[in-house]
């Protein structure tokens, strides 16, 4: 007798679950597959006047990126100076200027609907993990934390807690090997450019 094949059993029904309930473990996944789709089908030929101020907010982002992952020790201590003085979650919003920045280099009409759909879909409930998760290490003192620090959006005035801090490449590197990722962007950034008859 055939057994039927179970969709649990292929982890289709596992991927279905995620989708629906548990979306922030795969936003690095999805926003990684996404910018190489625009990469890839970039025509910056379309648009040439946009790569230049598109390479400049994706070279924002890197840089924030790289700031934001010198401070973090992830779990370990609460990260309040440098870059998470001004908004709780720097690492995405680092991801939210590289990624339209790269929509802008790339020339494709709808490469911000593909940037909207991931934020829409990955980022709130990210963002609602992450917080549930510090304030579940960190309690009083991640509350006081978030009380004063918006969690994506910076805001205009100047923050009470210190923009400096100890920022370290080798946190850089060990937090997410974030200075790789930042060559590998720079790459990808060059290869777009490389399109540009």
């Amino acid at each position: 007798m055939v057994r039927p094949i179970r969709l649990s059993s292929l982890g289709f029904g596992k991927l279905v679950e995620d989708t629906l309930r548990r979306r922030h473990r795969h936003r690095q996944f999805v926003g990684i597959v996404a910018l190489l789709v625009i990469v890839v089908l970039s025509q910056p030929w379309h648009a040439p006047g946009l790569f230049w101020p598109g390479a400049v907010l994706a070279g924002a982002g890197i840089a924030i990126r790289l700031w934001a992952s010198g401070h973090v020790k992830k779990d370990k201590e609460l990260a309040t100076g440098g870059p998470y003085a001004l908004v709780r979650h720097p690492l995405y919003l680092g991801n939210h200027l590289l990624f339209i920045g790269f929509c802008l280099t790339s020339g494709l009409w709808w490469s911000p609907l593909v940037w909207l759909g991931v934020t829409l879909l990955y980022y709130p409930p990210a963002i609602r993990h992450e917080d549930a998760k510090l304030e579940s290490l960190f309690g009083e003192a991640w509350r006081r934390w978030r009380a004063v620090t918006p969690a994506i959006v910076p805001r205009l005035r100047r923050p009470a807690a210190s923009l400096g801090g100890r920022w370290s490449l080798a946190q850089s590197l060990k937090a997410n090997g974030e200075p790789i990722i930042a060559a590998v962007l720079v790459a990808l950034l060059w290869v777009v450019h490389q399109r540009i008859p």
